[in-house]
């Protein structure tokens, strides 16, 4: 039988790490090709790793929570056939995960080398399962059975951790360099532990009444809120806001969505026609798609549109549409109504979610008729669209003022102050609805 080795596969070029958030599988499962075996999470999006083959999980290198860095090994699956795959990322794991392990004094230190020649391998039991990482470590540094059953372990289940084993082995480290001090007549000096114990952050204590309930932040939330406070705290927000026609688009649309969807196969939405015009715009502007590092400004040469997606448990998730300049309404309905899909399935790939330029988020879905977004840095601008309302409204013709029912939506536009002033911010979400009123209601498409 031959053994393969299930590595953390590249998923973009500015995505280094994940961290392992579930097993889909345990040791011991048969698996079949394109079957994830587990889930991972970046900073930008959750995703799952499919086997490359058929197979049964025999050895799970990393626990939950643990973080692993693109390329490593993350588990070995027994297949058919002659060996061909090596060992080298489990051996190389083994060694970056001990060099943190902190020495003793030189008689310590040749105890432990003596127990580790001389300890027993040690094994999980029906109460306590350890990861051959785990066991790796024990085996290094001449941990026995009797020790590693008294850890306590942090992990799914109670399960030992490679931090579980660090910690029991700086503790252990500190504790035998004391007893060395206490039995010489002069001190000792010992080298000091490479890696120091995380220092626990003060919370604050949660107080609530027996009749409240208290949840837990989900993972993407809490992104979400460091996002959004990181964001306040460096931009200086400003806000622009104006009420555009749309009745032209409300009608041509009505008149041409049943053909398209039937020759297309998609829905033709607002938001791809409200994308071309920003994008239009965006060209008109090209200072509106810059971002700030430092006190320089970055120009940005291709226009990356970011559209907010609501996801199933309340967040929000933004995939970008690349170079939206070079899409026709076509292409751009395409794209926006594949990211939508597969951003509330969840199926977001990391480099679908970066390098926006510029971002529109439609607050009118939840029946706003405007609000006041939270600039998505690096980014300089985002754009809010309303609810699209009919309502009563002059019309101006050249025979004299009419009332009459229109269509009409606000745009609400969310600016960095330090790069962008009240002039161009309002000049771009202009342009905008000059773009939207002034829609071809004969466009062929």
């Amino acid at each position: 039988m031959a053994k393969f080795e299930l590595k953390l596969p590249k998923m973009g070029e500015s995505v280094a790490e994940a961290t392992i958030t579930s097993w889909l599988k345990e040791v011991g499962d048969t698996i079949e090709m394109d079957e994830a075996v587990l889930e991972i999470a970046t900073d930008k999006v959750d995703s799952e790793v499919p086997s490359e083959v058929d197979g049964v999980l025999v050895e799970i290198l990393f626990e939950v929570d643990e973080v692993v860095q693109v390329g490593q090994t993350l588990a070995i699956i027994e297949i058919e056939g002659e060996n061909n795959t090596s060992a080298e990322a489990p051996k190389q794991e083994e060694t970056a995960s001990t060099e943190t392990i902190p020495a003793a004094v030189e008689e310590v230190e040749k105890t432990i080398e003596v127990a580790k020649t001389t300890t027993e391998p040690v094994i999980s039991n029906d109460n306590r399962f350890y990861s051959p990482l785990v066991k790796n470590i024990a085996k290094k540094e001449g941990v026995t059975q009797a020790e590693l059953d008294t850890i306590n372990g942090t992990g799914k289940d109670g399960r030992v951790t490679k931090n579980d084993m660090l910690s029991y082995l700086e503790s252990r480290g500190a504790q035998q360099e004391t007893l060395q001090v206490i039995e010489t007549p002069k001190p000792v000096e010992t080298p000091k532990a490479i890696k120091p114990t995380p220092v626990a952050q003060s919370t604050q204590p949660v107080i609530s009444s027996g009749e409240d309930e208290i949840i837990e932040m989900t993972r993407m939330g809490k992104l979400v809120s460091k996002h959004m406070t990181d964001s306040i705290q460096t931009s200086a927000h400003v806000q622009s806001f104006i009420e555009a026609d749309v009745t032209k688009i409300w009608n041509w649309r009505k008149k041409v969505k049943d053909e398209f969807l039937k020759r297309e196969g998609e829905n033709l939405t607002f938001t791809p026609i409200f994308m071309e015009a920003v994008t239009k715009a965006l060209r008109d502007f090209p200072m509106m798609n810059i971002s700030v590092q430092g006190d320089s400004i970055i120009k940005k040469r291709n226009i990356n549109i970011g559209m907010a997606a609501a996801l199933a448990d309340g967040n929000l998730i933004v995939p970008v549409i690349k170079n939206a300049d070079q899409l026709n309404l076509v292409g751009m309905t395409k794209k926006v109504n594949d990211l939508a899909n597969r951003a509330r399935n969840n199926q977001l790939k990391p480099d679908e979610i970066q390098d926006g330029t510029y971002t529109v988020t439609n607050v009118g879905t939840f029946g706003s008729i405007m609000g006041t977004p939270i600039i998505n840095q690096p980014q300089v601008g985002i754009l809010a669209l309303g609810a699209i309302r009919k309502v009563p409204a002059v019309i101006e013709t050249s025979e004299g003022d009419f009332i009459g029912i229109r269509y009409r939506m606000f745009l609400s536009h969310s600016y960095d102050h330090r790069v962008v002033n009240g002039a161009l911010g309002g000049q771009f979400v202009k342009a905008v609805k000059d773009y939207l009123e002034a829609w071809d209601e004969n466009r062929k498409i």
